[in-house]
């Protein structure tokens, strides 16, 4: 074998590991960063004195507390049209529960129907065991579905006059027209004030996986959400609407190898008329936004792949302000039952 021939093998062979090392390279740094392994803890060593050994226990062990459940906002002359309905002597909730309407709605607005407990003088939900000395339906006027109209505004007395006669009580109505003219003025209104933002988080070089997203959401106090591939901040009281979201693919959340998937961008959500002005949503928001971008080498983007600059964020707060003194005024504040069940 010649030397030019022995020169062009192992200039072939350079060239073919170079080529196998360039490969490796690209995917290494193409594939999605992976979350960083905690700390493993020592096992022990060595025999473990007597004292010192945990037997396990069963039933003396407390249990972690379960989450409350969101509240229910009852009936309110503000956003609903309500029928009263009067009877002779008490019912109990137990007649009460069974000649309620198999289905809660009048269309598409939400419809309930309470009544007066006989012992705490308070508005509720019938139950069992009770005893109440008047009741009254109600109807939402409007919600993001649109205003009350007069197909449902029917559909409403119907439902609520066949309560009053299985209890033998008497259905007093508000006119039609009033309320559905109120509910077209309340829905303008919505419809003008409502407010619903999302930052999109796109990765700059390399993707994200699933394990990697959750421990940098973690870290600025997300918690999983109750579907795959959702994430939430908590509020502070218990029982109330998470103050923002965070979600990204669903497919990428349940696939079978998740820390093969590649994630590319994530979508940070705040329901603006769902969130007290106290819990300052778009401050924890913007901080959210700036703390993952630095983390995770993201960029803060709109829904159309814009940058958005710093002073931009500024004037979306300043805006949000205004809004939230808006919704004060007409006693909707933004977080309170009544704006959360208006603008849903």
């Amino acid at each position: 074998m010649s030397g030019f021939t022995v020169g062009l093998a192992i200039l072939g062979g350079l060239l073919l590991a170079a080529i196998v090392a360039w490969n490796a390279w690209t995917t290494r740094r193409n594939a999605p960063r992976q979350p960083e392994l905690a700390a493993a803890t020592p096992a022990p060593t060595g025999d473990v004195a007597l004292d010192e050994r945990t037997e396990p226990v069963f039933d003396d062990a407390p249990l972690a507390p379960l989450p409350l459940p969101e509240r229910k906002p009852g009936l309110d002359g503000l956003i609903d049209a309500l029928a009263q309905i009067a009877v002779d002597q008490h019912v109990s909730g137990e007649m009460a529960l069974s000649h309620l309407p198999p289905t809660r709605r009048a269309g598409s607005k939400p419809f309930a129907i309470e009544g007066l407990n006989e012992a705490t003088g308070q508005w509720e939900t019938p139950r069992a065991g009770e005893r109440y000395t008047a009741f009254q339906a109600g109807v939402q006027l409007a919600n993001r579905s649109g205003a009350l109209n007069e197909i449902e505004y029917s559909e409403f007395v119907m439902k609520t006059q066949a309560f009053a006669d299985a209890v033998n009580g008497e259905a007093e109505f508000p006119e039609m027209r009033d309320e559905v003219a109120r509910a077209r003025e309340l829905d303008q209104f919505a419809g003008s004030h409502d407010a619903q933002l999302s930052f999109t988080l796109r990765a700059r070089n390399a993707a994200w996986s699933p394990g990697y997203v959750h421990q940098n959401a973690a870290r600025v106090g997300f918690i999983a959400g109750a579907m795959p591939g959702r994430l939430v901040l908590p509020a502070a009281q218990p029982g109330v609407a998470p103050i923002l979201g965070l979600s990204f693919s669903t497919q990428a959340a349940l696939a079978d190898d998740p820390a093969q998937s590649a994630i590319r961008d994530v979508t940070l959500s705040l329901d603006v008329t769902h969130v007290p002005r106290t819990e300052q949503p778009f401050v924890r928001m913007r901080d959210a936004a700036l703390a993952l971008a630095a983390s995770m080498d993201g960029l803060i983007t709109d829904d159309d792949g814009r940058v958005i600059p710093p002073e931009a964020l500024d004037v979306i707060g300043s805006d949000l302000e205004q809004l939230y003194d808006t919704l004060d005024a007409r006693d909707l504040s933004a977080g309170s039952d009544q704006a959360r069940r208006l603008f849903s």
